[in-house]
């Protein structure tokens, strides 16, 4: 789950284990910070950790804090400055600076945090907020905050910390072919939960897609069992209709932030003519990036693959 991974998940599991469990937060970056805001460190009563807020002295440093907050009521905010001639040996290059913010599961409460957990499991976009210097803390939704969530962006409002958990990013591929031989590990080394849709076994062959989530479903069939979302993008790939267009059709009807389209613009042209005849509004069809990727040239199917991801990527980031 991206820099969240299951941080929240296994916090959970320690404390109900009688381990006792402390969440270490990056609420505040200055500089040349190697985490970001929203990053964070779990820590056990016995020194167990998962995950990571930074490097070097500074993870010790807050790991020993944890421990000794295993059983305290109430958070606590560390600030770690670090010279020029130290940054390297701390793993703060360049001077950064950060913020982080110690909260014991007790402090939290553990209904608070299972409620966390529950809307992760069910891919509801939930904000889990603590004013740190009140300690006042609850969850909302997406509508306390379109911005931070569409951006995924956490961070201080005042005295708030506001953490975003957004759904993992999904992305479906139509279409086992070259390109998405390429497209899949990229997908996946950008943080999304890829799955390649093909109803054709010979395409979709596991020695093609080695450790690929694969479905042999028809592409209609597949998207509804996926049910996309806001945090979901489609690219189909086959050039042929007959696989491409009820993917297309689904998507149109979804939330989904992307949806491209493999083919030149001749044949974009009579998909568009297609969907229109099929009841499709203007507007609707104008969702479609079609021919697929961003204009940068590219040549077979690696860096047709590069494009379609950085597509993707502007289409997510610059809202």
């Amino acid at each position: 789950m991206d820099d969240l991974e299951r941080m929240p998940e296994l916090a959970l599991d320690w404390h109900r284990a009688g381990k006792g469990a402390v969440l270490a937060t990056v609420v505040e970056t200055w500089g040349s910070a190697p985490r970001g805001v929203g990053s964070q460190l779990v820590v056990s009563g016995a020194g167990e950790m998962e995950g990571s807020v930074s490097g070097g002295c500074v993870e010790g440093a807050v790991v020993l804090e944890a421990m000794e907050m295993v059983a305290a009521s109430e958070g606590r905010m560390l600030e770690f400055g670090v010279s020029d001639d130290e940054a390297f040996a701390v793993g703060l290059a360049c001077g950064g600076r950060i913020k982080v913010w110690i909260e014991p599961v007790v402090a939290m409460g553990e209904a608070r945090l299972a409620e966390l957990v529950a809307a992760r499991a069910e891919r509801k976009a939930a904000a889990y907020c603590v004013n740190v210097e009140t300690g006042e803390r609850q969850i909302v939704g997406a509508d306390a905050w379109p911005e931070r969530f569409r951006a995924d962006k956490s961070g201080m409002e005042d005295d708030v910390f506001v953490h975003i958990h957004n759904p993992p990013l999904r992305m479906i591929v139509v279409g086992a072919v070259h390109i998405a031989q390429a497209l899949m590990p990229m997908a996946r080394m950008a943080s999304y939960d890829a799955v390649l849709v093909d109803p054709r076994p010979a395409f979709g062959a596991e020695g093609r897609f080695p450790g690929e989530r694969i479905l042999e479903d028809w592409p209609d069939e597949a998207l509804d069992a996926i049910g996309p979302d806001a945090r979901t993008c489609v690219v189909t790939l086959t050039h042929d209709p007959k696989l491409d267009d009820p993917a297309i059709e689904r998507a149109l009807r979804s939330d989904v932030f992307y949806l491209g389209c493999l083919g030149s613009k001749r044949t974009h042209a009579k998909r568009v003519a297609r969907l229109e005849e099929a009841g499709f509004s203007e507007a609707e069809v104008g969702r479609i990036h079609g021919p697929v990727g961003l204009n940068i040239g590219a040549q077979g199917p690696g860096e047709i693959a590069v494009s379609i991801m950085a597509q993707v990527t502007q289409a997510l980031r610059q809202v």
